[in-house]
């Protein structure tokens, strides 16, 4: 699987659950939302989901993954790019040096709980 097609199909799966948690969240409040921001540091993974024509390097995607195409079209989902370095989603998919673990981990707003051992 290359790069822009994984990148294609995790940003169809945060556009489908963008989607659902917008439906849910203007229930509860009794107003809409605006569109889903979902930022891709995959230019073609991008350019994939702008632009609806039929691409030779999409034609062995599975139809139920062009869902973000849809969505983009209607305006539910902005799709934006984001560089490497900034990509706060590193910190879930890949192994990263310490320094950079506590950087993400740090943006995330989580903090490192001192545990006290009971003996």
């Amino acid at each position: 699987m290359s790069s822009c097609e994984a990148e294609y199909i995790a940003g169809t799966t945060a556009a489908c659950q963008g989607v659902w948690l917008t439906r849910l969240l203007g229930e509860l409040k009794g107003k809409q939302e605006g569109a889903i921001k979902i930022n891709i540091d995959n230019e073609s993974a991008i350019q994939l989901s702008k632009n609806p024509v039929f691409h030779d390097r999409s034609k062995h995607i599975d139809v139920r993954f062009h869902f973000i195409r849809e969505c983009v079209e209607e305006g539910r989902v902005c799709v934006a790019s984001i560089g490497t370095t900034e990509q706060l989603a590193d910190i879930m998919t890949k192994a990263l040096a310490r320094e950079r673990f506590c950087e993400l981990r740090t943006k995330l707003g989580l903090v490192k709980l001192k545990q006290k051992c009971k003996a």
